[in-house]
């Protein structure tokens, strides 16, 4: 299989990983509202968007200031642990509660996969652990933020945030800086795709940290778009050497985790605050205007991966959180809603 063939399959897994990351979300959208994980009192407030943009500035600082002063396994520690708090909701409600402890009757398997992605990202990070906890972390987020804003307020996350991804990665330059230090932590702040079947992301990262490259041939040859997240999240960019090693051939491509969750956010909002156009899928709460928000994400996604395997790091969410807001758009008008009840206002 030649270079093109492989990146092309590469692509095809991301958009699977989307996927999985969207339709998990909204499979959980019901269940997490009716177990009381609504994380605001009033959704449709637009100053819930301004708080959770104020706590993204802060923790990149945090984030940037632990790699300077060598607290990287800090960050690796609150990002597991974050992780294994996300899943148990996750398990909770996809775990039927066979064995239950305590008054509260505490679903034992679900804490036990819980604690079981947690060891597997502590003791063996190797990629497919990672994007198996990215997309469970990621449904699971999104989700929760989904069902905590309205419709205005999603609206206000997805735009701002595409802007600031946008100066933070072609401007300040700043969310490069941060990609480089999470960039061997092995946690799922990002999603690890292979093109060779050889591939290993442990190998590759112990080269990084050794100093030696691509050793083995199998190091990273990867570009990646960078997203702008929560706190759990961090972008993704090639390293130095690879590209040139490699003559071009690279063996992972990498995205950030939050250019999965952020635009799905909008997708979890339009089905659930949007009461038209609704589609009967089984499992799913899914509503035209959830459809296009969706469908608009993927079509940024293509576009996205399209720029990025030429060889450079990209802001993803203008492209991503921009197909999101039109699909939504589109499907809301298609559903009888006015612009300005498509707006939230």
């Amino acid at each position: 299989m030649n270079d093109r063939m492989r990146v092309g399959a590469a692509v095809g897994v991301t958009v699977l990983l989307f996927l999985g990351v969207q339709l998990g979300a909204l499979a959980l959208t019901e269940p997490f509202y009716e177990s009381g994980h609504q994380a605001v009192e009033n959704p449709e407030d637009p100053t819930n968007s301004i708080a959770y943009i104020a706590v993204i500035l802060v923790a990149t600082a945090l984030m940037l200031a632990a790699f300077k002063y060598d607290l990287q396994g800090l960050i690796r520690a609150l990002i597991i642990g974050v992780s294994i708090m996300i899943a148990w909701y996750v398990f909770a409600e996809l775990v039927p509660p066979v064995v239950t402890a305590g008054a509260a009757g505490v679903n034992v398997l679900a804490v036990l996969a819980a604690v079981g992605v947690g060891a597997a990202l502590l003791f063996y990070p190797e990629w497919y652990v990672i994007d198996t906890a990215g997309v469970v972390m990621g449904a699971g987020a999104a989700a929760l933020f989904g069902i905590s804003f309205g419709l205005l307020p999603a609206l206000l996350l997805l735009s701002v945030l595409a802007v600031y991804d946008a100066i933070s990665v072609y401007g300040t330059e700043h969310m490069l800086d941060l990609a480089e230090g999470v960039m061997d932590l092995k946690i799922p702040v990002v999603l690890v795709i292979p093109t060779t079947l050889s591939y290993s992301y442990l190998s590759s990262a112990d080269e990084r940290e050794n100093g030696s490259g691509d050793g083995d041939g199998d190091g990273q040859g990867a570009d990646a778009p960078d997203a702008d997240t929560s706190a759990e999240t961090t972008p993704e960019t090639p390293t130095e050497d690879a590209p040139d090693a490699r003559e071009g051939q690279r063996d992972a491509l990498f995205i950030g985790l939050g250019d999965a969750v952020i635009p799905t956010i909008l997708v979890v909002s339009a089905a659930y605050f949007v009461d038209k156009g609704a589609l009967d899928v089984p499992g799913l709460t899914l509503n035209l205007p959830a459809l296009g928000a969706l469908l608009g994400t993927m079509v940024g996604l293509i576009a996205l991966m399209a720029m990025v395997v030429r060889g450079r790091a990209h802001a993803g969410l203008p492209l991503l959180n921009g197909g999101a807001i039109g699909g939504y758009l589109i499907g809301a008008l298609a559903s009888g809603l006015s612009i300005a009840a498509a707006l939230g206002l």
